[in-house]
């Protein structure tokens, strides 16, 4: 009887040491959950701004200077700039799945706040759109976009629109060209 029951505890803990073994094994090998913007193809699409750039203007003297990097786990696009004469600011950027969209902000060491309610980015082109009030206090509409003019090259265009569209006025155009660091 004894023999019997010495068999069952045996069974009983090797039974339990293989399932304990079976789930540290598993947790063991298996590959951490990836993380949502690493992954999401749409997120990534905006990969082509991020680095050290000089901003050039064409037409007009002088340069800035800009930093692109990701930030919340690779979820946040951050565009630090600085003009080199006390001007600076930062550009926030971000994809939403739940509406299948692009947000984002601007703001600068002058006061100034500007928010894109909508954007789209796909083939090395980005473009958003947001409203704000003009010098008047009637609404402007802004439309920004960011374009891969080749590898190392980026242009950016900010437009600004007081008749709802129907006409854009471009108030900043900056070419990028990547630095080595």
């Amino acid at each position: 009887m004894r023999h019997s029951s010495d068999r069952e505890r045996c069974r009983y803990t090797l039974l339990l040491l293989a399932v304990i073994f079976g789930c540290w094994n598993l947790r063991a090998w298996a590959a951490p959950p990836p993380e949502p913007c690493s992954t999401g193809s749409a997120t990534r699409q905006l990969d082509f701004w991020l680095g050290s750039w000089t901003i050039t203007y064409p037409n007009a003297a002088g340069s800035s200077t800009s930093k692109v990097s990701l930030s919340l786990n690779r979820c946040l696009f951050v565009e630090s700039w600085d003009n080199g004469e006390g001007h600076s600011g930062e550009n926030l950027f971000a994809y939403s799945p739940e509406d299948k969209s692009w947000h984002g902000m601007f703001a600068d060491n002058q006061g100034r706040v500007h928010i894109f309610l909508d954007g789209k980015v796909s083939g090395g082109a980005a473009e958003f759109h947001g409203p704000s009030l003009g010098p008047n206090g009637k609404t402007v509409l802004n439309r920004v976009r960011i374009v891969r003019l080749a590898p190392g090259k980026v242009e950016q265009v900010w437009e600004k629109s007081s008749d709802n569209g129907t006409t854009w006025k471009a108030v900043f155009r900056g070419e990028y060209t990547r630095t080595g660091a």
